[in-house]
């Protein structure tokens, strides 16, 4: 059983002092009779519950994909920057959703938000090595026996050296300015802070740019940065295996 105005403000439907006014207005019923109090108690997989005289389904769980861009935290809140929840609208922040792991201040791309704890647990549990892959931009080409050092594992600093990576040099390209730009994809398989610019540090490159381009079985496909979407059932499904 759930209060009524928490299970309609999990459901989107607006915060719980919008929805007590949608109460007060006489717009929500449940089983065909109208709700008098926002503290009713409501079966939300039993009680037919409307809005409007629409039904409503409850999502216990809801999983966002969001394009993070540089310049935000990867946090609830945060007294200094802007955080990735200052991007969702309020209805959706009241879902209690959080970050799965986190994204550098000044690092990009995939960034998956939900409120499903046991989820989050497993994709961040060591022990399941969810693979990672990010783009970056190096200050310097990339010594070709980085890709052998890698898969076997690198000293970072660490008490052990990095799981086995995976790293594709691509082409040499120019910038807008004409000038040589390094770039390459890393796949990793843990998460260790900052791991990714350490590994490359450790072969005698800097990363001027980053971008997580995958995790897991989730690609950033054609999000804008800032953009967000809502998972779907097989993209769920695929992640809970």
């Amino acid at each position: 059983m759930i209060r009524i105005d928490k299970y309609l403000a999990d459901c989107g439907i607006g915060t719980r002092s919008e929805v007590k006014k949608y109460i007060k207005a006489k717009q929500i019923t449940v089983n065909g009779a109208l709700v008098s109090k926002p503290e009713e108690k409501v079966d939300e997989t039993k009680d037919d519950i409307c809005f409007k005289g629409h039904s409503i389904t409850y999502e216990k769980y809801v999983y966002y994909l969001f394009h993070k861009p540089a310049g935000c935290v990867t946090a609830k809140q945060d007294n200094v920057h802007q955080t990735v929840m200052d991007y969702f609208p309020e209805d959706i922040r009241a879902k209690d959703i959080a970050p799965v792991g986190r994204l550098d201040l000044d690092t990009e791309g995939l960034l998956l938000l939900t409120n499903d704890g046991p989820l989050t647990h497993h994709l961040l549990s060591p022990a399941h090595h969810i693979p990672k892959t990010y783009y970056a931009i190096l200050d310097k080409e990339v010594p070709e026996d980085a890709v052998e050092k890698f898969k076997d594992g690198v000293d970072i600093g660490d008490d052990k050296l990095t799981l086995p990576a995976e790293l594709v040099i691509l082409m040499v390209s120019k910038d807008e300015a004409g000038k040589k730009m390094y770039s390459a994809e890393l796949t990793i398989h843990e998460g260790r802070f900052h791991q990714v610019k350490r590994m490359f540090e450790a072969v005698g490159c800097t990363v001027t740019y980053l971008k997580r381009l995958s995790m897991g079985s989730l690609t950033l496909g054609n999000l804008s940065k800032g953009e967000y979407r809502k998972l779907t059932a097989d993209e769920i499904a695929a992640l809970q295996k």
